[in-house]
């Protein structure tokens, strides 16, 4: 049974989409602004500093919790469809992550479409890797991670590393990934009652974007359900029962084990998408924080006890 806390997402998103909704031509500056408010369903995360760094070229934000072994580093792509969001909206639930790990995450606001279409997102998030293992970062001490469209990022992000001879993450953690675009996933119908954000309207109208006119939505470096997984670290798999989406974690878990990636998929009954939005309000988001970071200590070269999401 879900905690009535955890309704708060359910709720704002509902109130985007019956915007969206009643005004289908919509400008994208306000469907980006309408989407950028999903933070106020985040609290702040106790005693972490923020600090904002050219990185790579980008924009980004160092999310530094008080007790912080210097030396680990998450990565993290904040999701949004390649089209929305950005490192301000994801702030807070990097912080609860930063927290939950105890090592610092540094959210990058990567190119977004359709002004700038696939690959751009893939170029950017991959100088970003490419510019920590130049600052001297040990490898194993970095991770990689993101939420939707930058769980995605983060996964291509890895096998481009390992195509370009790069050394490899220490692990990867996927929060409520979107992987396939061609979007035909059977919870994208079977969840369409529940999701109260992802339709396969929205999916196909964001996919159109990122793709551009040339664009193949099979082509793995922005599918990676169409991609070489073997030889990727350990990765760690989030998402919510009532997702539109969460048939892409099941057969991208599916496929990477086969290919002999080792594979944690945890699923947070009746959660929406990117429940995690909710850390420090609802329990769901603070367990499922919890077990990514404790995952990630348990089973990659990340070492140390995690600490309390709140």
């Amino acid at each position: 049974m879900h905690s009535s806390e955890s309704c708060s997402l359910a709720v704002k998103y509902a109130e985007s989409s019956a915007i969206l909704g009643a005004a289908p031509d919509v400008s994208l500056p306000l469907m980006r602004a309408l989407m950028e408010g999903v933070h106020t369903c985040s609290a702040e995360a106790a005693g972490v500093t923020y600090a904002d760094v050219d990185a790579a070229g980008l924009p980004a934000t160092w999310c530094v919790p008080a007790s912080v072994d210097g030396s680990r580093v998450l990565l993290y792509f904040h999701g949004g469809g390649f089209v929305l969001q950005s490192r301000h909206s994801h702030r807070k639930l990097a912080g609860h992550l930063a927290v939950a790990s105890g090592a610092r995450v540094l959210v990058v606001d990567y190119r977004q479409a359709p002004e700038y279409p696939f690959p751009a997102q893939l170029h950017d998030a991959s100088s970003v890797y490419a510019w920590l293992l130049a600052q001297g970062l040990d490898p194993g001490d970095i991770a990689l991670a993101g939420d939707s469209a930058g769980a995605n990022l983060a996964v291509v992000t890895a096998i481009a590393a390992r195509d370009d001879g790069l050394p490899l993450p220490a692990g990867i953690i996927a929060l409520s990934p979107w992987f396939d675009m061609e979007n035909t996933g059977s919870t994208v119908d079977s969840n369409a009652g529940h999701d109260a954000l992802v339709s396969r309207a929205m999916l196909d109208g964001i996919t159109s974007m990122y793709l551009g006119p040339d664009g193949n939505a099979r082509d793995p470096r922005a599918n990676p359900l169409h991609a070489n997984l073997a030889g990727l670290p350990p990765v760690y798999i989030s998402a919510g029962g009532h997702e539109a989406l969460l048939d892409d974690g099941v057969r991208f878990a599916d496929l990477a084990e086969k290919a002999g990636v080792a594979v944690t998929m945890d699923i947070e009954e009746e959660q929406q998408h990117v429940f995690h939005f909710m850390a420090g309000n609802a329990p769901e988001a603070d367990r499922a924080l919890a077990a990514a970071a404790q995952w990630l200590i348990e089973h990659t070269s990340f070492a140390g006890e995690p600490t309390s999401v709140r």
